[in-house]
This record gives C-alpha cells, structure tokens and sequence, in this order.
C-alpha cells in the first residue's frame, strides 16, 4: 500500500470521512448522559471493567491495577494543566511502584474544540494496546495540535500512530475506531461518572470519593484512614505530587 508521510494515504482519507461522522456523534459524547445507562450498578471509585455500558472499553489505569491506592484522575488532553502534570503523574506512580496506580478518565471541556477528536483517538489506539502511550504523545504534542483544523488534526494523530507503534498499528482500522460507537460509549461513560460526581473542570483528582481541591486559593482537605490532611492554598507541581505522596502515606498506615 502507498505510503504518506509516515502513514497510508488510505489512512488519512478515512481520517477525514472520519472528521465528518465526529461531528454528528459530538453532541452525544459532550453529553455524556446516556439514559440507558444504570450508572447505580457501578463502583465509580473502584476499577470499571468492560461492559456493554462503556462499549467494552475498561477504565486505563496507570500502575498496578492491584495498588492499594487508588486515584481517579479526570481529564481532557486540550487542557493545557492536564497536560502539564501529565509527565509529574508518570514519574510519581513510577517512584511509588506498586503503592499507587491512577484510573484515567475522560472528561471533556465543550470550548475545546478538538478534545472530542483527541479523547476517541486514544481509545481508538487503546483498541490497539497503545492507549498510554498515546495518550502520553497527545499530551506532550498538544500545542501542535490544539487548535488544528479538522484535516491538519488527522495529520497528525495519525502522525502519532505512526510514532507510538513503530509502524507497526493498522491505520485503517485506527482511524474507523476513531468514529466508532464503542469509543463514543466509552467517552459518553466516562463524562457520565465525571458528571454524577460533580466534575467541575480540569484536572480533576478523587481519593475515596473526595476531590481534592489541589487548585483552589482557599485551600483544601481530605480524611484518610481517619488522618484530616489539609492545605491552605494551591498545590501546583512538586506541591501537588508532595500532597499526593501524603495522601497514599496515609492511605497505607
């Protein structure tokens, strides 16, 4: 097959139709209220595995999935704080191997105008065995494609692919799961949990159902294992990894 740039030329028409069928599906994933979804039946602070609710897709967890601590990470990869503390996240469930894991999931900002696409991408490429990895390279390139226009956007999530698997993933079928149902219900799950909990921007972090406020002015607090730990103002960088790092200590006393 003649190749593009890195990918397939047939790749990147798919990518485009595909562009077309996003819009139409976009209100339905901005939403993230499925009605038919009995969101009773799930633990939102626990790992969600596949289902017919999330279009078989599982919660992406960073870490051991058998971590004793857990925390539930909401975010969209055009916020440009999510994409600043993505690298800070990595290296502190690396350090703390095995006593931390992070549960990524979607939470997009209607004024983005490409997070939509950005979010099925990487489910997309997780169909694939490659959604960390992606997701890393989104964040990492996200002034290069933020504020893209549809067709440039494709270019270079497909650019990513190329990257992520060494030439080795299957284009066509990246670019069809782009537009898919099961990644729209996985997003429109994901934003539905985001929504119930009372998700209200960007980063978002949980530890046993509490949010903890590491960007309010005010200051913040949060009960583990009967030990209040608090902070009197934003936690920004090394702060918020130092009060990530107080939290799982408490959380394994």
């Amino acid at each position: 097959m003649k190749r593009f740039e890195g990918f397939s030329v047939v790749g990147v028409v798919v990518g485009i139709v595909m562009i077309v069928l996003l819009g139409v599906a976009a209100f339905a994933v901005i939403d993230g209220n499925n009605k038919a979804t009995r969101y009773g039946e799930y633990d939102f602070y626990s790992i969600i595995e596949p289902t017919k609710d999330n279009g078989e897709i599982g919660d992406h967890v960073k870490g051991d999935e058998a971590a004793p601590v857990l925390i539930f990470e909401y975010a969209d990869f055009q916020c440009p704080a999510c994409a600043s503390i993505n690298t800070r996240i990595n290296k502190l469930v690396e350090e703390l191997d095995g006593k931390m894991a992070v549960v990524y999931r979607n939470y997009l900002l209607s004024y983005h105008q490409n997070g939509t696409a950005a979010a099925s991408a990487a489910e997309a490429a997780g169909l694939q065995g490659y959604w960390k990895e992606y997701a890393n390279k989104l964040f990492a390139e996200q002034s290069e494609w933020e504020y893209a226009s549809a067709s440039k956007r494709t270019e270079y999530f497909n650019k990513y692919f190329e990257e992520v698997t060494d030439g080795k993933g299957d284009f066509e079928k990246f670019n069809a799961d782009i537009a898919s149902d099961v990644v729209s219900k996985k997003i429109s799950f994901d934003m539905g949990i985001g929504r119930r909990i009372g998700v209200g921007g960007t980063p978002a972090f949980y530890v046993d159902g509490q949010l903890i406020e590491w960007s309010n002015k005010q200051g913040g607090s949060v009960i583990v294992n009967g030990e209040t730990i608090t902070w009197a103002e934003s936690q920004s960088g090394e702060k918020f990894m130092d009060l990530l790092r107080k939290i799982v200590n408490a959380k394994l006393k």
